[in-house]
């Protein structure tokens, strides 16, 4: 970081003037767009028309964030820095709008928006209003990649947007409501994540205004002292800004801002020019303003500045009801906006001047839209490491170890770039994917202590050192949301821990593709391993596939549900999803050994097609079925094809077609999601009547969500019901009737003239009978299980 040369004073009495005015100015438009939705300077007598029927928002957080916001646009033009904002405080829209609309860039996105009397109306009409935009940092905001629609991800996401930007400072407001919850406490703890040499630098500062929705914080009750403590203990250097009295407190604040940005210069200085990547301690800012500083006093005998009373909406004005009209004119006229906007409604150029321009202004920086930034990531052809399965069943291997492979030459490949990187909580090993650390370590910026320590290094392309959903999660979304490349693998069960965050992304998705200006961006890739059918060794509580679930539900644009059930069509997956824009795509993997079943090419297929009739498997000969049997993931079609198997043995004329599905959401009506299938598609692979036997790695709703709008209601669906236990890997399936035995069962009794099959379900039962004595007394499944092996059916 080289500072320029500058003959401007930015600490003078003269400069700070004009950064109050522009405080005030940034407070006023953020005032004027809760209540107005006409007259925005008060030039005209105030009538009910020019208000609101229902001002809504909040008001309790801006003053203090516009404040911070002001300073950091003086140091970014003191310093010339590459800075952008993440606002963790949930519901502060107006802070981002505000801004980005008195630089100039709010117009240049929205033309319509325009810097005067007749844009700064449509400006605050159209906030918090039908049509309009949302009371949040939300996509339609120039400048966010972060919607505070739930807290605990602001750190994360600024963490993951600096990594391998070894320029660029995230500065990023934590919200004293936010900072008590579990992610974000988490999540001081990523300064161990930051190298300082190859990596930029987040800066922290943690906005203290005392209240939540109605009650005080516990960190701003806490003494300097104690805070101090907190923080040196984290690992970080607290600095103090605080104070009622902006008059006071922009000196301060100018002061204390400087020595944070020139440590940050000197800290990334000295590892640059040293090779010292020793983990350095990084400064942040804990600034106290009051919550709703500049608002009413007091309302209604109580008081509203400084109480948790400011937090929304302060003085109860509408358009229905101006009683108290002339004291949102009083607190709207205490700003003086007569000394901040020319006649046109524009800000005076005076002001104006001490503003960041061009990409400088922190809703433009580059990293905040990144299509531009973006470079595909450099592939290897994926049948480079595809298994030779012309034998189906023969090889028998671990998908997510030869997916490893892959991943390690991806590593390799985009070294140069430094734009794709793997998150998960301390699971790498455990998920089989030992072959990248061949070619790179754990980012791990903290002590080593060899020979104990394994696989960590000041840099590194993994993070999966910390062991928490929240921060991997966290981490690879600032990721992919500036314009880089990666996945996050953790045990399927534990992905539950971040659906919720996982859907405000799908939000962010969503809402963002419907802004023109906005460019797509790199999927967000999540693999989940160590699945509900083997989890022998950490049983029930590591048992649950419901994120298949919870993602369905979702638009069907944005999410992509894949379950390859071997090596191939897992590494046929990666190879479609990698470069992938503007999506969710969820990989459910098995990371345990397990026969292998498809060529490169019928892998290939499979994802491309997200199934395909499987003909080896199959004995209808390509024509009418008396029975469809089919399977979505690892352990189901394991499990069909020895029920297939064994029904060929003792039913031979029985004519069956067997189906795998990948892209499990293909499924779909066209009615709901464009790239489903037809009836007419649909009907030729799972026909009007027949009956369709579906082993399925989830639960069974969802498979049925799928049939519904299709003709064939002759379905029996088997999979995940909520049982479970320590215990074998078979039995696993044996207590949710997802095992060989019991879909032999269900295909005879489903078959027209049932009764004649009698005795075959009779000895399905006898051998779960058998296995579940076999077990209790061996601790092993049976040999007839476990020395199964496919032969081709004749």
């Amino acid at each position: 970081m080289v500072f320029p040369a500058t003959q401007v004073d930015y600490s003078s009495k003269t400069y700070l003037a004009k950064l109050d005015a522009y405080w005030r100015a940034t407070n006023y438009i953020s005032v004027g767009q809760l209540y107005l939705k006409d007259n925005p300077l008060l030039r005209e007598p105030l009538k009910d028309s020019d208000i609101k029927v229902k001002p809504i928002g909040h008001w309790g957080t801006i003053p203090g964030q516009n404040f911070i916001y002001a300073h950091l646009n003086r140091v970014i033009t003191k310093y010339d820095l590459d800075m952008f904002y993440i606002e963790g405080p949930g519901h502060g829209g107006q802070v981002m709008v505000s801004n980005s609309y008195l630089d100039g860039t709010y117009t240049e996105i929205y033309p319509q928006i325009t810097q005067d009397l007749q844009g700064m109306k449509k400006l605050f009409k159209q906030f918090s209003f039908p049509g309009g935009v949302a009371s949040h940092a939300a996509p339609e905001t120039p400048g966010s990649i972060h919607e505070g629609g739930e807290l605990g991800y602001s750190l994360s996401h600024g963490v993951g947007a600096i990594l391998d930007k070894p320029n660029l400072i995230s500065a990023v407001v934590v919200g004293d409501g936010e900072a008590e919850t579990g992610p974000l406490a988490a999540s001081w703890f990523s300064n161990r994540f930051i190298n300082p040499i190859t990596d930029g630098a987040v800066l922290p500062i943690l906005h203290l205004n005392g209240f939540k929705i109605s009650n005080p914080t516990i960190l701003s009750r806490q003494t300097h002292e104690e805070m101090t403590e907190y923080f040196r203990g984290l690992g970080w250097e607290p600095f103090f800004v605080e104070g009622e009295e902006a008059e006071l407190m922009h000196p301060e604040m100018a002061k204390t801002l400087d020595t944070i940005i020139e440590k940050i210069a000197a800290i990334q200085k000295n590892a640059r020019e040293n090779n010292d990547a020793t983990r350095p301690v990084w400064p942040m800012l804990v600034f106290r303003s009051p919550k709703g500083w500049t608002g009413p006093k007091e309302w209604d005998g109580v008081p509203n500045e400084g109480s948790f009373r400011a937090h929304q909406v302060p003085i109860p004005v509408d358009q229905k009801h101006m009683e108290h009209a002339p004291a949102l004119l009083e607190w709207l006229n205490s700003y003086r906006p007569e000394e901040l906007f020319d006649e046109n409604g524009r800000l005076l150029p005076e002001i104006a001047e001490i503003l960041p321009t061009g990409n400088r202004r922190m809703g433009m920086n580059p990293v905040t839209n990144a299509g531009s930034l973006i470079k595909d990531l450099k592939l290897p052809d994926f049948r480079k490491y595809a298994l030779d399965n012309s034998e189906q069943g023969k090889v028998v291997a671990q998908d997510m170890a030869v997916l490893g492979k892959y991943v390690r030459d991806v590593i390799e490949m985009n070294e140069d770039n430094r734009n794709f990187r793997v998150f998960g909580p301390d699971e790498t090993m455990s998920n089989r994917l030992a072959p990248v650390f061949e070619v790179t370590k754990r980012q791990w910026v903290e002590k080593i202590k060899e020979p104990n320590d394994e696989f960590l290094a000041s840099y590194g392309r993994i993070i999966d050192s910390q062991l928490s959903e929240h921060q991997a999660e966290g981490l690879l979304e600032g990721y992919v949301l500036t314009g880089r490349h990666g996945f996050f693998a953790s045990y399927e069960a534990f992905l539950r821990v971040v659906d919720s965050m996982i859907t405000q992304h799908f939000k962010w998705l969503r809402k963002a593709t419907e802004q023109s200006w906005r460019t797509d961006i790199p999927s967000l890739n999540v693999v989940a391993t160590s699945t509900v059918f083997q989890q022998d060794h950490n049983g029930y509580t590591h048992q649950d596939p419901g994120l298949l679930g919870h993602l369905a539900d979702k638009k069907p644009e944005f999410i992509r549900e894949y379950l390859p059930s071997d090596a191939n069509s897992l590494l046929a997956v990666f190879d479609t999803v990698l470069n992938d824009r503007q999506k969710i795509n969820l990989i459910v993997s098995s990371k345990h050994p397990r026969p292998q079943w498809f060529s490169a090419d019928e892998a290939k297929e499979l994802v491309d097609k997200g199934l395909k009739i499987i003909d080896w498997a199959s004995t209808d000969k390509g024509g009418e079925p008396d029975l469809v049997i089919a399977s979505a993931g690892t352990e189901p079609t394991m499990e069909s094809l020895a029920a297939i198997s064994m029904l060929h043995e003792k039913l031979p004329e029985l004519k069956i077609r067997y189906i795998n599905v990948v892209d499990l959401l293909r499924l779909r009506s066209q009615k709901l999601d464009p790239r489903g299938l037809s009836d007419e598609e649909f009907d030729q692979f799972f026909t009007k009547d027949k009956p369709v036997i579906f082993a399925f790695h989830g639960y069974e709703g969802l498979i049925k969500d799928l049939f519904f709008d299709r003709h064939n209601h002759n379905l029996h669906v088997h999979g995940y019901r909520e049982n479970g236990d320590i215990t074998t890997p078979f039995d696993m399936r044996v207590l949710n009737q997802m095992d060989r035995f019991d879909l032999v069962k269900e295909a005879v009794l489903s078959l027209p003239n049932a009764g004649q099959y009698a005795a075959i379900a009779s000895e399905m039962d006898a051998m779960v009978q058998k296995h579940h004595d076999y077990i209790r007394e061996e601790g092993v499944d049976l040999p007839e299980v476990e020395n199964w092996v496919w032969k081709a059916l004749k």
